[in-house]
């Protein structure tokens, strides 16, 4: 009987093979992630009047042809504007076996250019899950929120992860992993309702930088191009000047980083929730995947930062230092992956502190 737990790259590529994930071109050759399958963008987008789910008996394409305002190709590269909702059917699709399920994320740069993303399915009722099961298309919802953005045929804004029954651990087991293999760097985490707090860093690093806030009216950000655009042109660093606290703006988009180093041993994988909204009006944007060796290395755990996307709701709202702003979650991965995150991998983010997405220029 196969293992529940997140299916790992050879499982991954496995259903491939046997028809249970396509693609309509060939896979890159860094597609599949150890945990995950990036999804890729397909040849049309369609700009429509409002974000919706197709619900029950009904197709995304059926709805597509109501709510839809125009439709236009990627091939030479599109922009996608900022504050408008774009519908992109996505180049893999699915024919789940009855007992692997799925859920989507964006990417880690995505989320870090405040590009909001969603999977959809047919007759899906919600976002970014897909059923066991599930065959048919697969369609993302995207909103660039901060900056407009080129995209093209095959851009990877989102990932997806496959599961076989349910691998989450309770409390009490992930206490039990957090003593044997120390998933946070804290002397006394905070570990509740099956997740190990995080908390904020306003303390500073080098210079006192305690993390960056979006401009506005930029310039574009083409999503396929690495190293290629100027800090400066398009984020405002913010410093720690002794009071180790900021005051969130509403509509403002911040890059902020975890207090804790995170460390995700090789037989799991975590994500990142939202902390309780009732606790401030605030939360980290993007939850995110972190895939199997995340802050590891053959010595053990030594941990890497968590970056955080960080949004305030309706009124300004003061983090402090040390302050919880999220929870990780960790699942069993089904089976040991063939490579882990960060070894031999060149992982843009392993080993990170307080670190902007790969698209832009270091110093």
């Amino acid at each position: 009987m196969a293992s529940a737990g997140i299916l790992p790259d050879k499982e991954i590529a496995a259903l491939f093979e046997a028809g249970a994930l396509s693609a309509a071109r060939p896979l890159d050759a860094d597609q599949i992630q150890p945990a995950s399958l990036d999804l890729r963008l397909g040849e049309v987008a369609y700009r429509v009047r409002a974000s919706f789910l197709p619900g029950p008996g009904c197709r995304v394409a059926e709805k597509l042809e109501r709510l839809k305002l125009h439709q236009f190709r990627l091939d030479e590269g599109a922009v996608l504007e900022v504050g408008c909702v774009y519908i992109i059917p996505l180049m893999e699709s699915l024919a789940l076996p009855a007992d692997v399920s799925a859920s989507a994320n964006p990417k880690s740069s995505t989320g870090r250019l405040d590009i909001f993303t969603r999977v959809m399915s047919d007759r899906g009722q919600e976002f970014d899950k897909i059923a066991a099961g599930y065959a048919g298309p697969l369609y993302l919802e995207v909103s660039p929120r901060t900056f407009p953005i080129v995209v093209r045929p095959g851009s990877r804004l989102s990932q997806i992860r496959l599961r076989r029954g349910n691998a989450q651990l309770d409390g009490e087991a992930l206490a039990a992993l957090h003593a044997r293999e120390t998933l946070v760097a804290a002397e006394r985490p905070n570990i509740s309702g099956g997740g190990i707090a995080l908390s904020i860093d306003l303390g500073g690093g080098p210079g006192g930088l305690i993390g960056y806030r979006a401009k506005h009216h930029t310039g574009l950000i083409d999503v396929d191009r690495k190293a290629a655009y100027a800090v400066p042109d398009f984020w405002e660093p913010l410093y720690n000047h002794g009071a180790a606290d900021l005051v969130l703006d509403p509509d403002e988009f911040y890059i902020l980083v975890s207090r804790e180093a995170v460390h995700v041993p090789p037989a799991y994988a975590a994500e990142m929730t939202p902390f309780d909204p009732l606790v401030g009006e605030f939360r980290v944007h993007y939850a995110g995947f972190f895939d199997p060796g995340f802050g590891h290395s053959a010595a053990g755990g030594t941990g890497s930062r968590a970056v955080l996307e960080v949004r305030s709701h309706e009124v300004p709202f003061i983090l402090e230092h040390g302050q919880i702003v999220g929870r990780l979650v960790y699942e069993r991965m089904s089976a040991l992956p063939d490579r882990l995150y960060g070894a031999g991998l060149k992982s843009h983010y392993q080993g990170q502190a307080l670190k902007l997405s790969k698209h832009f220029r270091a110093g």
